[in-house]
């Protein structure tokens, strides 16, 4: 029986916005060390790769918390789990805006990783139960919207508010808006039960086929993406750009908008498709900035190239494991949290070693590699046949956590 809340025709914006929103803060808070990554290294006294673990440590603690946190939050109220988690981050960044000792920022990005791990594993799931089985998959497009515009706006504006009044400034900037974010969520957003079945099971979440394609797809190309983008603002230094890397993210930002806006008109008839295209996309994409990053202008365009490609993948990925795990979504989905971070993590380590040992060009040849097996899986297995917002059994648009997923750039 499902717990989904009956909801009006088209979709009742004024609940899923302040959705958005937690989207928009969770992506922002785990990002931002990426725009502001020099001055941010001066002002702990570490080195580039010591901050860019920052990133990394925020994954580890979504990465160690998710699946624990979905078996234990699992009879919490939607709308309590959510204004708890809203609070966390708005305490770890305050901590981060004033610390001046790098263990203790060290901290203060894990609790905040801790709290987006409850937060990617309901907010999917929460939006598709706030509207009818026919809107859900619009209805995650929405709420994932929160992604791209954090990159395309939120990051480019905190890193020109770093530039002109120093990156603490920045996280105080994101405390007051997690501060407003939970007024919003008290206001607008209905609650919804939680479910007294909470606990992960793996192993019948895998039984199921395709979840193991899915599973695989995401862990490496969220590896490929993270390996790149955690330094990019080091690469864009190599290349000339590192004057303009607000105006380069707010161009990928902006596509990564064009790319989540066309897969949301179109996923309900084209998953496969799209989610081939988008690795494809990132691939050439990654593969330019390599090797024709002579010219600021080709730079330029492969950037928003690479937003493109990659602003829909989340949502694809989300919605083809809940499509594929049937009865055992909130399983598979808090896995794919998991393996989302764990790849997110690797990433940041990955990524640091190869810069400090084979220079910034390397990262998008890594990122353009890694993508080889990544398409063959979806040319080939089974985690991408059905049309999103077709579940293949009636729950798996049900449930706290069905639909959810982690984030990112």
């Amino acid at each position: 029986m499902s717990n989904r809340t009956p909801a009006p025709p088209g979709l009742p914006l004024r609940a899923l916005l302040p959705l958005t929103l937690a989207a928009f803060v969770t992506v922002l808070t785990e990002a931002l060390p990426a725009g502001v990554l020099p001055a941010m290294s001066g002002g702990l006294g570490v080195g580039e790769p010591a901050t860019g673990q920052l990133v990394t440590i925020y994954a580890v603690g979504t990465a160690v918390s998710a699946i624990p946190l979905v078996t234990a939050t699992a009879t919490w109220r939607r709308k309590r789990l959510l204004l708890v988690s809203m609070a966390g981050f708005a305490a770890a960044n305050t901590v981060t805006a004033v610390s001046a000792a790098y263990p203790l920022t060290l901290a203060a990005r894990f609790v905040a990783g801790i709290a987006a791990g409850v937060v990617w594993a309901l907010l999917a799931g929460y939006a598709r139960r706030l509207v009818p089985a026919h809107l859900a998959g619009r209805a995650v497009a929405v709420v994932m919207a929160g992604l791209p515009v954090a990159l395309s706006l939120g990051i480019p504006a905190g890193t020109a508010l770093g530039g002109l009044v120093g990156w603490r400034a920045t996280f105080w900037a994101v405390t007051a808006l997690a501060v407003l974010l939970v007024a919003a969520i008290v206001a607008l957003v209905p609650d919804q039960p939680g479910s007294p079945a909470g606990r992960v099971r793996a192993r019948a979440a895998l039984r199921h086929p395709g979840v193991t394609a899915v599973l695989f797809t995401t862990f490496v190309f969220v590896l490929a993406q993270t390996v790149f983008y955690t330094y990019v603002a080091t690469y864009l230094g190599e290349v000339g750009l590192g004057d303009s890397v607000d105006v380069v993210l707010l161009v990928y930002g902006v596509a990564s908008i064009v790319g989540i806006g066309y897969v949301g008109a179109h996923i309900d008839r084209r998953l496969r498709t799209l989610t081939v295209a988008g690795t494809l996309v990132v691939a050439v994409a990654a593969a330019a900035l390599a090797a024709l990053n002579d010219s600021q202008a080709l730079v330029y365009a492969a950037v928003a190239l690479w937003g493109l490609g990659w602003g829909g993948i989340p949502t694809l990925l989300q919605t083809a494991v809940a499509d594929v795990a049937g009865d055992q979504a909130d399983s598979a989905q808090a896995m794919l949290v998991t393996l989302w971070n764990v790849a997110m993590a690797a990433g940041g380590v990955v990524g640091g070693l190869l810069l400090g040992v084979a220079g910034p060009l390397s990262l998008p040849w890594t990122t353009a590699a890694l993508l080889v097996p990544v398409l063959a899986v979806v040319l080939v297995g089974r985690g991408f046949p059905r049309p999103a917002g077709r579940p293949a059994h009636p729950s798996a648009a049900s449930g706290p956590e069905a639909g959810a997923v982690p984030t990112r750039r």
